[in-house]
């Protein structure tokens, strides 16, 4: 179960709402994930832990706790503070193989670190990965807190979940960045994202609105075409006689000029804009008219003075 950012007031008892009600209705999941924004919630952890719901959650490089002198008070201390020469002797930590969506693997390395009282054997483990132990870059390091208890360690006999090794934890991590990507691009396309300044009811309203057609887009989507029996073809339409109801369609075809051509930048997506001196063009041409007020607002007008 996947969490994505969110900021506003009562979202993280939100998100803990929502993961037991999912637990309650008999979803399986083998943790909930979530970003820093939520890692570094030390309420929002607990209320999973007393709901039984494992977790593996990003913190912040930054993310501070209370040590003794020279102990490790950040996640970014805790992993500086592990052996590392070489892939070959790679000291405190393991190489993980990483799959990406393009199929191209990548190995990284996983290392459970100590930070305070989290540590390989406590209620909260410190599992840092990262591509390169020796600098840390901090776009391809992760620090992340998860409760799922190691192979053979202390919590493992007791835990009602199964452990989870270095690896594991990584790709439950990993598979977060995928699904909040799609949820951003679904987002962008289907008008979540398009609040603007509205009050509480009409963002309700509108997120009922996009959600029911993103329900319709995705049924359409999986939907069998209709089958077409043998010999059979689709009716014509019936010419209606005499003059429609609303009179001749005096709507002229759209000149082809207008229409975009070549390669769209998305499939099913045509840009307007790759066409604007000609849309600009067809609006010049058109004779701007002036609304005649109605008698009720003749009556309402002022006097000059």
């Amino acid at each position: 179960m996947v969490l994505g950012a969110c900021f506003a007031d009562g979202a993280f008892e939100l998100a803990a709402e929502l993961a037991r009600s999912a637990k309650g209705a008999g979803v399986v999941f083998r943790a909930v994930a979530a970003d820093c924004a939520y890692g570094d919630q030390d309420g929002f952890r607990r209320q999973l832990g007393e709901a039984g719901l494992p977790f593996v959650m990003a913190l912040k490089p930054s993310h501070g706790t209370w040590a003794y002198g020279k102990d490790a008070y950040t996640p970014v201390d805790a992993a500086r503070a592990l052996t590392w020469t070489d892939p070959e002797y790679p000291g405190d930590w393991t190489p993980v193989e990483r799959t990406f969506r393009d199929g191209h693997t990548e190995t990284w390395w996983a290392a459970d670190a100590h930070l305070g009282w989290w540590g390989p054997d406590g209620n909260v483990r410190l599992v840092v990965a990262t591509a390169d132990p020796a600098t840390l870059p901090a776009k391809a390091t992760w620090y992340l807190a998860t409760d799922l208890p190691r192979p053979g360690g202390l919590r493992e006999a007791d835990s009602p979940e199964p452990a989870a090794d270095l690896a594991e934890v990584v790709r439950i991590y990993g598979i977060r960045h995928w699904i909040e990507q799609s949820y951003k691009q679904v987002k962008d396309e289907l008008g979540w994202a398009d609040f603007q300044v509205r009050s509480d009811t009409a963002i309700r309203r509108h997120q009922t609105l996009v959600t029911c057609a993103f329900s319709f887009c995705w049924d359409a989507w999986f939907s069998p075409p209709p089958e077409v029996l043998p010999g059979t073809a689709s009716p014509e339409p019936r010419e209606e006689p005499g003059r429609p109801e609303r009179g001749t369609n005096q709507t002229p075809p759209a000149p082809h000029g207008q229409l975009a051509q070549g390669d769209t930048r998305r499939p099913g997506l045509a840009r307007p804009l790759d066409q604007p001196p000609t849309m600009l063009a067809s609006l010049d041409e058109c004779t701007p008219t002036t609304r005649t007020p109605s008698p009720d607002r003749r009556r309402r007008r002022r006097p000059p003075a």
